[in-house]
């Protein structure tokens, strides 16, 4: 493994660290937060980036993505993507509650049907910051979505040159 290469436990920090979803592209989800304090002192952000893993397998007793030999090998489009304020809603200040969704068309190129090679993942993070205390406070949650095929989507290589959204290779760069 090179310098540069980064495992999915390196990328993604741990497996304690981030939610696992399976989705398709053109499919969003929300997710209500409730902070159970009042939240009027509080900003909101989410980005998310595309990624592409080498290789991923399955355990054969869970069925949950077993990352354990996979590598990140690039990422797709932009390095970051920001999701917009309207995917964050405020629904009760005084109350702490927030919901957030996750945007759907993350992604629109090339997938690989039922994907073991190249697969495609969107990492999305959902980031919070107090301003009340005398130092500011963030935390965030993460999110890594195996990106899955559907027919709305082109089968094929992420990775391919013909792909209609740019392949940025990470590998021995």
């Amino acid at each position: 493994m090179s310098g540069r290469l980064l495992s999915i436990s390196q990328y993604l920090g741990g497996s304690s660290n981030i939610k696992m979803l399976e989705m398709l592209p053109e499919h969003q989800r929300t997710f209500t937060y409730n902070y159970d304090t009042d939240i009027t002192n509080y900003n909101f952000s989410a980005n998310y980036s595309t990624l592409v893993v080498d290789s991923l397998t399955y355990n054969v007793n869970t069925g949950e993505p077993n990352f354990a030999s996979s590598n990140v090998i690039g990422y797709l489009g932009s390095a970051s993507t920001t999701i917009g304020a309207g995917n964050i809603n405020v629904t009760n200040a005084a109350a702490g509650t927030v919901d957030f969704t996750i945007p759907k068309n993350r992604y629109t190129g090339f997938i690989y049907p039922d994907a073991r090679t190249n697969v495609v993942m969107s990492v999305v993070e959902f980031t919070w910051e107090n301003t009340n205390p005398t130092v500011n406070t963030f935390d965030s949650h993460r999110w890594a979505i195996i990106e899955r095929y559907t027919a709305d989507v082109t089968a094929g290589d992420p990775a391919s040159a013909n792909n209609t959204v740019t392949f940025n290779n990470i590998v021995g760069v």
